[in-house]
C-alpha cells in the first residue's frame, strides 16, 4: 500500500462502493484502514464525508470486503512440494500413474502427490519394479491423497532403508513407520529449496484470501528445523508482514510439565502448543485410522493406534499443568475413544479445570457419536476439522462409504458439534485438500448428511474468527472488521450476496433486512468468489491487477 509523504506510516486506504462483512453495520459499503487497524466502517454517505487527498481510495465496484481466512491445519513444506510435483489426483489407474512418472521432467527423485486408488475401476497399484522402470532408475516417492501412505520405487526403498520397517512388505505401497522414513528421505534437501517450497505455499494461501495458517509440525513430517523455518516467516526484516501469519504447533510427545516447558523453549517465541499432528491414529484412506470394528472393504483390519491411552493422558496432563495447548491427530472412532479416555485420566490427575483452561485441540475428529461429542464439549476441546473431506469422500459411492459402509453416513458431524457447544475451527490439511476457503465453506452448507449441515455464516466464522481463537490469539478482535480491530481482510469479486442457512424455516427471516444479517457470497453459482486483494494488519500480501484497474 502507498505511504504518506509526511510519515513512514502507510497512507490511509478508503474502500468504498462495495459491501463490508461486519457486525458493526450489516449494510456497510465502505471501510477505512489506517495503518494496521480498521478505523471506520459505514455507508457511502459517510465515506464521502471523510474522503480526502491523503487517502488512497479504492473503488470496490460491488466487491465484498470480509475478514481474512484462517486455515487451522496446514503443512507448508508439504504443500509447496506438492504444488511443484506430479499432480496425480486425476489418475484413474496404475497405468496412468506410471505414465506420469515416465513423463516427469528434470533429474533426481520423482515426487508426486494425490493418487487415490479407492476411486479407480481397478484398484491394483503399480509395483516397485514398475515404478523403477518408468522413472529410468530415478527414486520415486508418490504420496497418497491423505499423505498417510505412499508408493515408492525399488531404489527409493533402498535409499530410505525401509527393509524391516513396520509398514513395508517389499512392495511399492508403504504405510506407518516405513512411510515416515520414505517421506523424510525425500525432504533431505538444501535449506534454500525448503524455503522456496514454504514461500510457494504461503503465496498460494495469500492469493486465496488467507491471512493466517496453523502449521502442524511433527518429527515424522519435517523435523524441528522445518517448523522453525515456518515460524521465521513472521519475522520480516522490511517492517511488516509479507506472507500470512504462521501459527506453529509441534506434535511432540511429553510426559511431565518440565518436559513440556523444555520442549516449548526449544522453539522461537510464538509456538502455539504441543498439538497438531501428534498422531493417535492414521487415515481412513490408508486404512490406518483406528476403528472399533473392521473396515467394510478389508475384513480383519481395524487400523492402528500410534499412542497408548496412558501416553496420551500423560501428554495432556503435562500440557495442562504447563498451561500449554495439547492435542492429537485423531480420525477413527477407536482413536477418539483413546483420546477421550486420555482426557478423563488427565482430568483425574490434574483436575478438570486445568484441562479445560489449557484449550486443548483435536485435529480432524471425523468419527464422533453423540456420547463422544458430549465429552468433547465437557472438556472444552476444540475440534479442528476439514470440511472438504466430506465434499471429496462423503456421499453415495464415496471413500467413506467404501471404507466404512453405513458408518460413512455419519462422518464429520458439524451440526452436532455446534449444537453441543464444541468449539470448532476449519482448515484444509493442505496438501490433502486445496487452499480454497469458499469451497470449504460450501462443503459445510452442502454436507452430504443434511442433518449435519450448518449455515454459511457459521461456516465462515469457523474459517475466520474461530481460527484465531482456537490458536489462542491474544487480540480478541482478530477476525472481525470493526473499528479498532486488526486490518486483516480479503477483497472478493462476487456474483451475488445472500444469506444461506441449513434450515429453510430460518432462511425467510434471515434474509429479511430487519434481521440485520450480514451477507456472504452465494455459493451455488458454480464458481467461487475471486480474490482481488489480501491484507494482513494493513500490509498487502496479494493484489490482483483488477483491483486498481
Amino acid at each position: 500500500m502507498p505511504r504518506s509523504d509526511a510519515t513512514s506510516r502507510p497512507a490511509p486506504v478508503l474502500y468504498r462502493n462495495g459491501s463490508v462483512y461486519t457486525a458493526a453495520d450489516p449494510f456497510a459499503t465502505a471501510m477505512l484502514v489506517d495503518g494496521d487497524t480498521v478505523a471506520w466502517v459505514g455507508s457511502e454517505q459517510g465515506a464521502s464525508s471523510i474522503a480526502d487527498s491523503s487517502m488512497e481510495i479504492i473503488d470496490l465496484r460491488g466487491a465484498l470486503v470480509a475478514p481474512g481466512f484462517v486455515d487451522s491445519h496446514v503443512h507448508l513444506t508439504e504443500t509447496g512440494i506438492a504444488l511443484e510435483s506430479l499432480q496425480l489426483g486425476a489418475a484413474t489407474s496404475a497405468r496412468a500413474v506410471l505414465d506420469a512418472v515416465a513423463g516427469a521432467p528434470g533429474e533426481g527423485p520423482v515426487l508426486g502427490h494425490g493418487w487415490d486408488e479407492s476411486a479407480w475401476a481397478d484398484p491394483a497399484l503399480p509395483s516397485a519394479e514398475e515404478l523403477e522402470r518408468a522413472s529410468g532408475g530415478r527414486p520415486v516417492y508418490l504420496s497418497r491423497v491423505d499423505v498417510h501412505s505412499a508408493l515408492v520405487s525399488t531404489s527409493m526403498a533402498e535409499s530410505a532403508a525401509l527393509r524391516n520397517k513396520d509398514g513395508y512388505d517389499g512392495g511399492a505401497w508403504v504405510t506407518r513407520a516405513a512411510h515416515e522414513a520414505a517421506r523424510l528421505a525425500t525432504r533431505q534437501m538444501p535449506q534454500e529449496a525448503l524455503k522456496r517450497h514454504q514461500a510457494r505455499a504461503l503465496g498460494e494461501a495469500a492469493a486465496n484470501g488467507y491471512v493466517a495458517v496453523a502449521e502442524m509440525g511433527a518429527p515424522h513430517i519435517g523435523g524441528t528445523d522445518d517448523l522453525r523455518m515456518a515460524a521465521g516467516w513472521n519475522l520480516d526484516e522490511r517492517g511488516g508482514p509479507q506472507f500470512p501469519e504462521v501459527m506453529p504447533y509441534w506434535g511432540g510427545l511429553v510426559s511431565s510439565e518440565e518436559q513440556a516447558r523444555a520442549l516449548v523453549a526449544q522453539f522461537p517465541p510464538g509456538l502455539r502448543g504441543l498439538a497438531g499432528d501428534l498422531n493417535i491414529d492414521g487415515s481412513l484412506g490408508s486404512r490406518t485410522a483406528a476403528l472399533r470394528s473392521d473396515y467394510s472393504d478389508a475384513a480383519g483390519e481395524r487400523g492402528s493406534l500410534y499412542l497408548g491411552v496412558e501416553q496420551a493422558a500423560a501428554h495432556l496432563a503435562a500440557c495442562s499443568l504447563a498451561g500449554i495447548q495439547g492435542g492429537f491427530h485423531v480420525i477413527g472412532d477407536a482413536g477418539l475413544d483413546a483420546a477421550l479416555e486420555a482426557l478423563d485420566l488427565a482430568a483425574k490427575e490434574v483436575g478438570e479445570q486445568r484441562v479445560r483452561a489449557a484449550g486443548h485441540r483435536f485435529e480432524h475428529v471425523e468419527m464422533a457419536d453423540a456420547a463422544a461429542v458430549a465429552r468433547l464439549a465437557h472438556y472444552s476441546v476444540t475440534v479442528s476439522a476439514q470440511p472438504a473431506f466430506d465434499a471429496a469422500w462423503g456421499g453415495p459411492g464415496g471413500l467413506y462409504g467404501r471404507r466404512l459402509g453405513e458408518r460413512g453416513g455419519s462422518m464429520n458431524p458439524f451440526a452436532a458439534f455446534y449444537s453441543a457447544g464444541v468449539p470448532v475451527c476449519f482448515g484444509s490439511d493442505s496438501p490433502v485438500t486445496p487452499l480454497r476457503p469458499w469451497a470449504s465453506v460450501r462443503a459445510c452448507v452442502e454436507h452430504h448428511n443434511p442433518g449435519e449441515r450448518i449455515s454459511a455464516r457459521a461456516a465462515f466464522l469457523g474459517h475466520t474468527r474461530a481460527g484465531w481463537r482456537a490458536a489462542r490469539h491474544p487480540n480478541p478482535m482478530a477476525g472481525q472488521l470493526v473499528p479498532g480491530a486488526p486490518a486483516s481482510f480479503a477483497v472478493w469479486e462476487v456474483e451475488e450476496l445472500m444469506v444461506q442457512v441449513a434450515d429453510g424455516r430460518v432462511q425467510s427471516w434471515s434474509t429479511d433486512p430487519r434481521a440485520r444479517t450480514p451477507l456472504l457470497p452465494a455459493l451455488d453459482t458454480g464458481s467461487d468468489p475471486v480474490c482481488l486483494q489480501t491484507v494482513k494488519t494493513g500490509a498487502e500480501l496479494f493484489a490482483s491487477p483488477a483491483l486498481r484497474s
